[in-house]
């Protein structure tokens, strides 16, 4: 069977009948030279925004490439500060509370996500959206009742979502929510944010290369430490904690996945993803994770999920339309389907015996090896 086999649509998309669901990744960093000059610094596992986080760095010397390090781990628990919505003190927690009666001023790097998560709102006719945190609520609530939210209680929940209801003042850096019981949810958004964040600071403490990866999320840019031209990063088999789905050869790049594999509520036995579907209420169930490649880690951050909640078809169609962008998607069911852009070839690394310096979380679950004729 050949992964090259093209369905005549509209667009063209390679298909592969695997029971795999691609994760990106938790990293480990190598200290070797990249050359006379060039050295690395690895920070080793550390927990901040209630994932693991691993950060490499390369720069002129150990000691600077010491500093991007801790620069950048500086910038993600800052981000965490501002951004966590499971943090009373943090300022997003303060909107959600009082941004019904006043406006609410946020600092300039909450109120950028804010305005950022307008513009990919439309770009996606809403299919992310910032606002479904009442939604997302109920469904915390189901499961921690063991039963489906009402159809009744779904309708109230979605009267209260909806970007149109949040206005922004870019002027005095203010958020105001239009109906009572608003809240923002920036599950989508907030780490590839903070990794974007990190990365800007470790370029401007003097690194020429590295790469920040964030509970599996990850971005790099220049070179790796061992004078390759692109840092690799491994897409994990998710029913297989030893086995990579595979590998891709990155530079200046980020890639994201989002998934109902890692996060779900179960309940009378059927899973129901964490990704919930701002317009219908609903968990978004058709796949099982989204792999996305772009430029920036905010920007495959929120359109891994926006594409888990438009399904395969309109979320191809969507990723389509954007430049360097490219799409991995792992339909559900037994027998799970794989289906990527074009573009995704590009960055596959064929060759097996190398070292990959970003590899996948472990994610319980068996299955098979699939036939070498299913791998890319």
């Amino acid at each position: 069977m050949s992964v090259e086999r093209k369905i005549s649509l509209t667009k063209k998309y390679m298909y592969s009948a695997l029971i795999i669901a691609g994760a990106v990744v938790a990293a480990f960093g190598i200290r070797v030279l990249v050359g006379p000059r060039l050295k690395t610094a690895n920070s080793g596992y550390r927990v901040v925004m209630g994932t693991f986080a691993n950060i490499t760095a390369v720069a002129g010397d150990s000691k600077t490439a010491g500093i991007c390090v801790e620069a950048a781990f500086d910038k993600l628990k800052y981000v965490d500060e501002v951004m966590s919505d499971y943090k009373a003190e943090s300022q997003l927690s303060q909107v959600n509370r009082e941004a019904f009666g006043r406006p609410v001023h946020v600092d300039e790097n909450l109120f950028e996500v804010l305005r950022i998560s307008g513009e990919y709102s439309r770009q996606t006719e809403n299919a992310f959206d910032i606002t479904v945190g009442p939604i997302v609520d109920l469904w915390r609530q189901a499961q921690e009742l063991k039963r489906l939210p009402t159809e009744a209680e779904l309708a109230e929940a979605r009267s209260r979502v909806g970007f149109g209801k949040l206005a922004l003042n870019r002027a005095d850096k203010t958020v105001r929510f239009g109906v009572k019981g608003m809240r923002l949810d920036l599950g989508g958004i907030a780490k590839g944010y903070a990794i974007d964040s990190a990365i800007e600071a470790m370029e401007k403490a003097g690194a020429v290369g590295g790469l920040v990866d964030l509970g599996g999320d990850v971005r790099c840019f220049g070179t790796p430490s061992d004078n390759k031209a692109s840092w690799l990063v491994g897409l994990q088999d998710p029913a297989a904690d030893d086995r990579l789905l595979l590998v891709l050869k990155l530079r200046d790049m980020a890639v994201a996945t989002s998934g109902g594999y890692r996060r779900f509520t179960e309940i009378d036995g059927q899973r129901y993803s964490h990704i919930i579907n701002p317009g219908a209420g609903a968990s978004a169930d058709e796949l099982i994770s989204v792999s996305i490649i772009a430029q920036t880690a905010t920007a495959a951050d929120t359109l891994a999920t926006a594409v888990s909640v438009l399904g395969g078809e309109k979320g191809l169609e969507l990723i389509d339309s954007l430049s360097e962008t490219e799409a991995i998607l792992v339909g559900a069911g037994k027998t799970a389907e794989l289906i990527h852009t074009e573009g995704v070839r590009r960055y596959v690394d064929t060759t097996q015996a190398v070292p990959v310096y970003s590899t996948a979380s472990k994610v319980a679950g068996q299955r098979k090896p699939w036939p070498k004729e299913n791998q890319l």
